[in-house]
């Protein structure tokens, strides 16, 4: 049974990996908040990844970062420290756990790590300055990890567009919005925490095993088509 590290477990798209991943594995969780879930797989530790001292982990054999912020402002309303506080969250949250934890991974039955950015890394969208240039830098550690750790590892990330959690729950606030939001999507739709939750277990698994230094947008179309 593998072991598996996921940091911000107990909301959104991270809880939903968890209830997924406790079927068939042992999940280390991370989060400043307590889990609703409990199971005989699941290891808790309360804390702020960003603040607090990463307690020691004996055995891992993949890791999840999930947090991240959506700060959505004109640019002339975002302070600098709206943009440090964005590439700490996003960024060096996930470099300080990955260097805390490369020893334990390298032992690791194939070992890989996933991050989460953004389409609107790639996606010109106003008021996204802040938050696109920190989800770019966790493109740039994909990309250079990816080269760096192997064979040994695998490192890639999932871009999500909009996806029904509570971080953003004020783009879907009301029916209004919410429509527009579908109708913005090619497909019609946006996601579910479940579906990216699905994309970081493939990515997890050996299903995957040749796919490394990949960003794979799950964007219901909005920056792969123009229709």
């Amino acid at each position: 049974m593998k072991t598996i590290i996921v940091v911000g477990g107990s909301k959104g798209i991270g809880k939903a990996l968890v209830e997924k991943l406790l079927a068939h594995s042992k999940v280390i969780n991370f989060s400043r908040s307590i889990p609703e879930t409990s199971h005989s797989n699941l290891t808790h530790h309360q804390c702020d990844v960003t603040q607090d001292e990463l307690p020691d982990i004996e055995t891992a054999d993949g890791l999840v970062y999930c947090p991240g912020s959506i700060n959505l402002k004109p640019i002339s309303r975002l302070t600098i420290d709206d943009f440090k506080n964005d590439f700490e969250i996003n960024v060096l949250g996930a470099v300080k756990v990955i260097q805390r934890y490369l020893p334990i991974l390298k032992n690791g039955n194939h070992p890989s790590i996933v991050l989460f950015s953004t389409v609107a890394a790639k996606l010109g969208m106003p008021y996204h300055a802040s938050i696109a240039v920190a989800k770019s830098g966790v493109e740039g550690l994909v990309k250079s990890l990816g080269a760096e750790l192997a064979p040994t590892f695998r490192i890639n990330a999932i871009a999500p567009t909009v996806t029904d959690t509570d971080l953003a729950s004020k783009l879907l606030r009301n029916d209004k919005m919410i429509e527009n939001i579908t109708e913005r999507h090619p497909l019609k739709k946006f996601l579910s925490p479940e579906e990216v939750a699905d994309m970081a277990e493939f990515l997890l698994s050996k299903k995957s095993s040749s796919i490394s230094g990949q960003v794979f947008e799950m964007d219901c179309g909005i920056v792969s088509f123009k229709i």
